[in-house]
């Protein structure tokens, strides 16, 4: 690929994997709205590495407070005592991750092409997108990420399950259910782009072992490339995001999703 074609790629990957609007819906469409081949599986991993380096660089200082609190409570016996707010966080996470895995391991199973389809991108942009504007919308009492319980942890999850089939988005159902449950939109936000860090890794270790199985060497210029821009763009995706929903409601990105899915019935 070009440095042009690695920039556009990395610069969707960055930006939608943080941004409501699903990255994998627009990763699949790209290559056929510009008339390219579909990037191979070595950029794949690159600009999800990218992405991933993002989000543990900009929560370094809470992942750091989980890691320590949670190996605290660990040689401690499972000590209540030592059973602090990040270790909660830190188990709701594991938990919550579960049924992307489940249900990542059923879709493999199937064969992902049965979703890939520009038709359901554009249906799953639109739903999806009415969901998080209703959920943004709906009246609630307001609840900071250290309420949210572990079963309300888990529903976030399956959420994030369904965010498997294109054009729903990652983020976007993650918050959208944080908001249906009564998080407040920074706590939504910020639970989702934690998730999102087993997510994106497991993501990135399947592909790289689908990698591995081919001829052609993982370590390339093009891949190194490939996640220093993802990693920028996801770095500034989520600074955006997170200054944002201090002051501004999600219907923009309601808006672009609805726009986005219409034109696609109408292109496709």
């Amino acid at each position: 690929m070009s440095i042009f074609e690695i920039f556009l790629l990395s610069l969707i990957q960055g930006l939608t994997e943080f941004l409501p609007i699903s990255s994998s819906g627009h990763l699949i469409l790209l290559p056929q709205l510009m008339g390219w081949q579909d990037h191979s599986l070595e950029l794949d991993v690159a600009v999800h590495m990218g992405t991933l380096y993002s989000v543990l660089i900009y929560f370094r200082e809470q992942l750091w407070e989980m890691m320590k609190d949670s190996l605290a409570y660990i040689f401690a016996g499972f000590s209540k005592k030592y059973y602090t707010s990040n270790v909660k966080l830190s188990l709701m996470i594991i938990i919550a991750t579960i049924p992307a895995i489940i249900f990542g391991f059923i879709l493999k199973k199937m064969g992902q092409e049965c979703v890939r389809s520009v038709k359901i991108i554009a249906f799953t942009s639109i739903f999806f997108g009415i969901l998080l504007y209703l959920a943004d919308r709906l009246p609630k009492h307001l609840h900071s990420l250290n309420d949210l319980t572990m079963s309300k942890g888990f529903l976030i999850g399956i959420a994030q399950a369904i965010a498997l089939i294109p054009g729903t988005s990652r983020s976007g159902i993650c918050i959208t259910a944080g908001r249906f449950l009564g998080l407040d939109r920074i706590a939504a936000a910020r639970f989702a782009f934690l998730l999102s860090i087993p997510a994106i890794l497991g993501a990135g270790i399947l592909t790289t072992a689908d990698a591995l199985k081919s001829d052609t060497p993982l370590f390339t210029m093009d891949v190194g490339l490939a996640i220093v821009f993802s990693f920028v763009f996801g770095l500034l995706a989520i600074q955006f995001m997170m200054a944002y929903l201090a002051k501004y409601s999600l219907l923009p990105f309601t808006l672009y999703r609805i726009t986005l899915g219409i034109a696609l019935l109408f292109i496709f």
